[in-house]
């Protein structure tokens, strides 16, 4: 892969599309703790990896319209807030994604008249994690649809180690809809990939999920995200990334 700009970019913050009102984004940081743990008859540290964490700072514009950053970053709330940065909207490009706590929400006036506000998140029981979209972009289904594969490639896929995925609800209408994750070993024939099923959504907020199906689960090379529906729906916007495990006990 050529080198590439940070242009075009995409911001989901707790199932809010904040694309628009985002100006940058300072920090998508990952590390995991160093434990030492070196012992009396060695002439070196020695150390082995401990917790891992992540974080994702950003800049707002002041956006006071309904679904804008002021509304949904001022709540600053106490719970898990899910991010989600997407570096581009083709199917199958990066993301990060990120269970966390907001952390602030502080405004700054500059003296040309700029209001902008900073905001931190940090990460909370899982730590960043980097994978590749399922939907390009921001995805509305109006029926039950089955999306386009992703090729994980020869080399990385099939793979024996499960995978987490990540769900951005921004809109709901109907009565109920659950977004699923297939595989396929010959992008022909698809089934879905077991416990790889978000919880069904019936509330027309927004929502984000992650799920994490069987460290030990096999995955085969090509992966889709689709749209089943019990009571019917006529119009779902969501984004989805998978995040597919390089070897085992890599799943948090």
């Amino acid at each position: 892969m050529s080198k590439r700009s940070g242009l075009g970019q995409q911001l989901f913050v707790g199932g809010y599309d904040l694309s628009g009102d985002i100006g940058s984004l300072s920090k998508i940081s990952g590390s995991v703790a160093v434990l030492d743990v070196t012992g009396i008859n060695k002439f070196a540290f020695e150390r082995i990896g401990g917790l891992r964490d992540g974080a994702m700072d950003f800049m707002a514009f002041f956006n006071t319209a309904t679904g804008q950053a002021h509304p949904v970053l001022s709540a600053l709330p106490r719970g898990d807030v899910g991010v989600m940065m997407l570096i581009s909207t083709t199917l199958g490009d990066p993301a990060a994604c990120l269970v966390a706590k907001q952390l602030n929400y502080d405004g700054t006036r500059a003296t040309s008249g700029a209001f902008t506000f900073n905001v931190g998140t940090q990460a909370n029981g899982f730590g960043i994690e980097w994978g590749k979209t399922l939907t390009a972009g921001k995805r509305t289904d109006t029926a039950a649809t089955n999306g386009t594969s992703v090729d994980g490639g020869a080399t990385n896929a099939p793979s024996a180690f499960g995978l987490q995925a990540y769900l951005q609800v921004m809109a709901f209408t109907g009565t109920d809809v659950t977004v699923k994750i297939q595989d396929s070993a010959d992008n022909a024939t698809f089934a879905d990939l077991s416990g790889a099923a978000f919880t069904q959504i019936t509330s027309t907020t927004p929502q984000t999920q992650r799920i994490a199906i069987s460290n030990s689960a096999n995955v085969r090379r090509y992966l889709r995200a689709s749209t089943v529906t019990t009571g019917g729906f006529t119009s779902l916007a969501f984004a989805v990334a998978y995040v597919r495990n390089p070897i085992a006990g890599q799943a948090f």
